[in-house]
């Protein structure tokens, strides 16, 4: 997990390294007794202390895993803080920082209003199981603890400096205080408080423990001042057609005609959100049916405002938030590089040595002594692909050093793409095997298991549509139970030869065959679990046999899977294998972007449970409703109440977060502004306002935006390939990747520069 923010160094000085740096100007003898190194570059040459070549092997390896992992170099490079810093960045630690984040951000779901009951709508809800005062209280603390651990490593290991410099770390800092200070009053009240201000600040620990996370925030807050401007041409275009829809919908003295002004044009902030709405498309054709009715040249308004503002400008909202974000995320990206050129640079510096390797002699020779880069590599956490292509580049350099352009071709191995290799088919004497072999490990085999897949999938539609109007009694188990039992020794069949014919390891090679195999050993188990309870398959199958299970419940599992098991034609059908690998590369290199959703959704759910907890009575209680004005809406056609909506309220996290994924769809979301307007005051509308703009506007566009790129990218990556070559090789697309061809590479002043500046490493000038 990337934890460190974006560079910090100081362009116009270098900040002290308390109690490192040399009082008498004679940086070799100094650092020597204080276990630094200490060196002078010129061009591909320098001149190293021996005395401390353990040191300056645990420092290039530290700078070679920061420049994989794109980790600022501007730490700690004594022994004991390498090590520490090493520790720090384990996966096991990392982990374990990810799951106390985790902790803290779940306690929302147990503590009051406790979301712990089967439904959370109020007519059937039971009381839910409330936790003793002290119990989340004493998790909070643990968390606390963790923390304050890791604000004081990370402050260590950066200097004193650079932490001033940080503006995260002082957040951190503040977050820290002001969480434990509200713990601390929660603890006197006896855990009673009405507010726990502390839980708008936990979804802090989650953005600052991520660097990808913190530069994505950057960028969307870069992004705002232009997404901000088409926000103020859709409010004037709004506010536009409100006073025209007033005028034209005005009260007249005909009754019968005014129920356009009486629905959604009687007042200036019903007129406004009667349009809001109609924007997002949640109330047409109904904010138009009445006016339409009388005159249908009145619907001319409502297509040029709809025209206009959902389909033009609404998408050129779209259009400006995909065109600067993904210059804002360029610039990102670009920083990264940086990073590993620089790790990648100081890595060459501290290596560079002698060739005689004569603690006296200051001699100067070429490059990075290759055996010596070999014992880094031993050592450096990366992963096993590119560790043996680096390596076995390293061997073929000519002449024992690696100079300086040479060493860092060799980690440009790191941007390219991971071309997996199979292993080679296992090899048979006979020739009737091989010949059985070739047969079943060409690609027609495949095809043929997806057509049988097919037919199966043909089958059980045809049995279901067949018992649909049945009663469960008269449905026909055995027929179904029949046909599922051949496809799953066809299903078999194929995976016992496949393996005949790729081997075990050229099998499990394939994900395809990985979750195809998975599925059919479930599929087999569920089957002889059939066999046991009901025997054999029969039209008069033994009722007494009957497990926890019935027949037709099992059968009904085993067809979800094979439904399931359909998904094995992904990968064989171009451009499904294309949009599927898009998601996938979506889940796995744009997380930044799924955490700060969860931060928003996190934040606004707790500010939902604060201002509308219990704002809408359970149904049997609507005697006790003060306002009289909303008894009149409990049959009204549209209105929550009539629709049933009682689930969809702000009473518990849980409900909270599934109500805001119901706003942020935008379907219907208007009955939700209506109701809590009405049973609150109509400044609840500016809640459920801003979180359509910032759920649905802002960020389903950026979602939208970051799939057309990275589509996009994978679609000219694998236009020229075939379907079976997609299957052969795997594409690692990162989101540096995506954007690879159009990073400058940092030029040889720029890099020296910044290692000049490092707080903690001196060179000599």
């Amino acid at each position: 997990m990337e934890t460190e923010p974006l560079l910090t160094g100081d362009t116009n000085g270098r900040s002290m390294d308390y109690g490192s740096r040399p009082r008498n100007g004679n940086l070799c003898e100094e650092n020597v007794k204080a276990r630094r190194l200490s060196y002078s570059a010129t061009g591909d040459s320098c001149c190293i202390d021996w005395d401390n070549e353990g040191l300056h092997i645990k420092q290039a390896l530290v700078f070679i895993e920061d420049a994989i992992q794109y980790r600022s170099i501007n730490h700690r490079v004594d022994s004991r803080s390498l090590w520490l810093y090493r520790w720090y960045y384990s996966r096991t630690c990392q982990w374990g920082l990810g799951v106390i984040i985790a902790v803290i951000l779940a306690l929302a779901f147990i503590e009051r209003p406790s979301s712990l009951s089967a439904t959370s709508d109020p007519s059937y809800k039971q009381p839910p199981w409330e936790p003793p005062c002290g119990l989340t209280e004493s998790l909070e603390m643990i968390c606390y603890v963790i923390f304050t651990l890791d604000l004081t490593v990370k402050c260590y290991l950066i200097g004193w400096d650079e932490f001033l410099k940080s503006k995260w770390l002082i957040g951190y800092t503040v977050v820290l205080a002001g969480s434990v200070i509200d713990w601390m009053l929660s603890l006197t009240m006896d855990c009673n408080e009405s507010l726990r201000i502390r839980r708008l600040f936990r979804p802090f620990f989650l953005l600052q423990n991520s660097s990808l996370m913190k530069k994505t925030l950057k960028c969307i807050k870069r992004t705002l001042p232009e997404i901000a401007s088409v926000i103020l041409l859709l409010a004037l275009h709004l506010c536009l057609f409100t006073m025209f829809g007033m005028l034209l919908f005005n009260r007249g003295e005909d009754a019968e005609k005014n129920e356009e002004w009486k629905v959604y044009f009687r007042n200036l902030p019903q007129s406004l959100t009667s349009l809001l709405v109609l924007l997002t498309t949640a109330n047409n054709p109904d904010v138009m049916i009445p006016a339409y009715t009388l005159n249908r040249g009145y619907s001319i308004f409502f297509i040029l405002f709809s025209g206009f503002g959902t389909y033009f400008l609404m998408n050129l909202l779209t259009a400006i938030i995909y065109n600067q974000f993904r210059g804002y995320l360029l610039m990102s990206v670009q920083t990264s590089i940086l990073r590993r050129r620089l790790g990648i640079r100081a890595a060459y510096e501290v290596l560079c040595s002698t060739a005689q390797g004569t603690p006296s002699a200051e001699e100067h020779v070429e490059g990075v002594p290759v055996q010596k880069f070999l014992q880094v590599m031993k050592r450096v956490q990366m992963k096993s692909y590119y560790r043996q292509v680096i390596v076995m580049k390293a061997q073929q350099v000519p002449g024992g050093h690696i100079p300086l352009e040479a060493f860092q071709k060799l980690f440009d191995e790191l941007d390219k793409d991971w071309i997996r290799e199979h292993p080679p088919l296992p090899q048979y004497s006979s020739p009737f095997l091989q010949r059985l072999q070739f047969i079943f490990s060409h690609y027609y085999v495949t095809v043929a298991g997806n057509i049988m897949a097919l037919a199966n999938m043909v089958c059980i539609c045809a049995i279901l549509l067949a018992d649909s109007s049945k009663p469960v009694s008269e449905r026909d188990d055995y027929a179904l139970a029949a046909v599922n039992c051949f496809f799953i020794v066809f299903y078999l069949l194929e995976m016992v030869l496949k393996i005949f014919a790729f081997g075990w390891k050229g099998y499990l090679s394939y994900r395809s065959n990985i979750f195809d195999g998975l599925m059919t050993v479930l599929l087999l188990a569920f089957q002889i679990s059939i066999f046991a309870m009901y025997r054999f398959p029969h039209p008069h199958w033994n009722p007494a046999l009957r497990g926890l299970l019935s027949l037709w419940e099992m059968v009904r599992l085993v067809n979800m899977i094979i439904v399931f098991r359909f998904l094995r034609i992904i990968p064989n059908i171009k451009l499904m294998a294309l949009v599927a690998s898009t998601l996938v590369d979506l889940v796995k290199n744009l997380r930044a972007f799924a955490g700060i959703l969860v931060v928003v959704y996190y934040v606004y759910a707790v500010l939902g449970i604060w201002l509308f907890e219990g704002a809408i009575p359970a149904p049997g209680n609507s005697s006790m409703i003060s306002n009289t004005s909303t008894r009149n809406y409990s049959m009204e056609c549209g209105t929550y109440e009539q629709l049933g909506y009682w689930p969809n309220n702000f009473d518990d996290f849980a409900a909270s977060l599934v109500l805001l994924y119901n706003i942020m769809v935008v379907n219907n979301w208007q009955v939700f502004m209506d109701a809590y307007s009405r049973y609150t005051t109509g400044w609840s509308k500016v809640y459920f306002v801003s979180w359509w703009l910032t759920s649905s506007v802002m960020w389903v566009n950026l979602f939208v935006a970051l799939i057309l790129e990275n589509f996009i990218f994978k679609w000219d990556r694998s236009h020229e390939s075939t379907v079976s070559e997609m299957e052969r090789t795997k594409l690692r697309t990162t989101v540096q990747l995506m954007f690879r061809e159009h990073i400058q590479e940092p030029t040889e002043e720029e890099l020296m520069s910044q290692l000049h500046q490092h707080p903690h490493l001196h060179l000599n000038q």
